[in-house]
């Protein structure tokens, strides 16, 4: 993969809102231009449900409670169905076209680390605790993804992956894409060691540096076609702006849920 440039222009900064559907962060720029989308990022407090933990797969998690909340996150957002699956911090996508198969709460796949769909009410979820929720969207053909990314699924390629399937799957093409990297650990936050930058592709600091990972995405999406113009980036960081948000770092078990989908 070709190297970003040392100094990249800074992308667009985003401050997603809490909703009053479901108490999640939404980019309201992407809410407001397009009323067929559902998307957001849930936080401690959403549908009045404290806490609002989401994990499944996490040592500490409690699978009944959580998908008890899961219920509630689909009714509220009001989608037909929701697809998740264990997370293994890798690249692999899957494209989802018509009502996915299962009858869990959410409706689990195989394990992968993003989700595509072009179907109305099929809502697509990543959890985190740190790592990167990033959300595609191609509004023209309304197809959307999302992709959970920690630096291991970044050096991966899950990104790449994620563009890649939407092109091979859904025709779409890169340049006609947007890109959100939601709320996560900032870039003043995250401690890394030298085998991180190493991995990422970055200059390798001789002891361990803070990385900001949402930056290193951005400039990824942008190696791979996407418009500069159209990557933005969240400020919620998921340990020092008081957000409300699990993080791993601070010690916290628990998983919220970045999601994104059609209007049913």
């Amino acid at each position: 993969m070709d190297r970003a440039p040392a100094h990249p222009r800074p992308f667009v900064e985003v401050m997603e809102i809490a909703d009053s559907t479901c108490g999640a962060l939404v980019h309201t720029g992407w809410s407001k231009a397009f009323p067929w989308l559902l998307q957001g990022t849930t936080t401690r407090d959403s549908c009045d449900d404290h806490p609002f933990d989401l994990g499944l797969f996490a040592e500490h998690s409690q699978p009944a409670s959580a998908r008890r909340r899961w219920a509630a996150l689909r009714k509220a957002l009001g989608s037909d169905q929701v697809v998740h699956a264990r997370q293994v911090h890798g690249a692999e996508v899957r494209a989802h076209r018509g009502e996915v198969a299962g009858v869990d709460e959410p409706r689990l796949v195989e394990d992968c680390d993003g989700h595509a769909a072009d179907t109305p009410g099929v809502l697509l979820a990543v959890t985190t605790a740190d790592c990167v929720p990033v959300f595609l969207i191609d509004a023209d053909r309304r197809v959307v993804a999302a992709l959970h990314a920690g630096w291991r699924g970044a050096s991966a390629g899950v990104l790449e992956r994620g563009i890649e399937t939407l092109a091979s799957t859904f025709s779409c093409l890169p340049e006609h894409l947007r890109v959100h990297l939601g709320p996560a650990i900032c870039g003043g936050c995250y401690e890394v060691g030298p085998e991180v930058f190493e991995a990422l592709g970055q200059e390798v600091p001789d002891r361990p540096r803070p990385i900001d990972l949402r930056r290193v995405l951005g400039q990824r999406a942008v190696l791979a076609g996407v418009p500069h113009q159209a990557i933005s980036v969240s400020v919620h960081c998921t340990r020092c702006t008081g957000s409300r948000l699990f993080s791993h770092r601070m010690g916290d078990t628990g998983r919220q849920a970045g999601f994104i989908g059609i209007r049913a």
